[in-house]
């Protein structure tokens, strides 16, 4: 569903060091470390200061412009003509500019190859589960697809007190690790003849 502008520099999970801040940018220094966060937040919309979305009316993903906000311009070139960008970080890069709302500062003692998944599969699953979701204690609860994204569903179900977790995938070699992240039991939909929901 994103806008189809090309050539772009794909990418969004990542973590990184503050090289330069931009005028006016008061929260971050270089040298800082952090998190880029595709889902940015202004701190100022409704939505920002909402506790149920965080859909920011500035910098929500589906606004995916392939420029800056600023001034409507891409920072990447080749040859003197734009790539663009992609839902405002595009990691696949060894340097990428981003609005000051999509980054995360973070603790520099973290590792930045370990952490990296926070910038979205890990908030991304678990925050589904805590913050949207919000599955009662004891109840059931469905997870389909045991990725990165999966897996932290699983894990914030169980943190919620679900006491049925069933993990549905279609690689059965991914159960055991994710019965570690709270799956309590699992449906590989290639073993049935009927959808996995009958």
């Amino acid at each position: 569903g994103q806008t189809p502008m090309f050539p772009r520099i794909f990418g969004h999970e990542a973590g990184g060091i503050v090289e330069s801040v931009g005028e006016g940018v008061t929260d971050l220094a270089p040298g800082d470390h952090v998190l880029p966060v595709f889902t940015g937040e202004c701190k100022e919309c409704p939505h920002c200061k909402s506790a149920e979305s965080n859909m920011c009316d500035l910098l929500r993903i589906n606004t995916d412009r392939g420029v800056m906000i600023g001034d409507g311009k891409s920072r990447f070139s080749i040859n003197g003509k734009p790539i663009y960008h992609f839902v405002g970080t595009s990691t696949f890069s060894e340097y990428t500019v981003m609005h000051v709302g999509c980054v995360a500062k973070i603790n520099p003692a973290a590792p930045l190859d370990k952490v990296c998944v926070l910038s979205c599969g890990i908030s991304t699953g678990l925050g589904a589960t805590i913050n949207v979701a919000k599955p009662p204690k004891g109840s059931t609860v469905a997870i389909f697809g045991l990725g990165a994204v999966g897996l932290a569903a699983a894990e914030g179900a169980r943190i919620a007190g679900a006491s049925r977790i069933i993990g549905i995938d279609l690689n059965a070699n991914r159960f055991e690790e994710a019965r570690k992240f709270g799956c309590t039991e699992f449906v590989n939909p290639k073993d049935h003849d009927k959808p996995v929901q009958q």
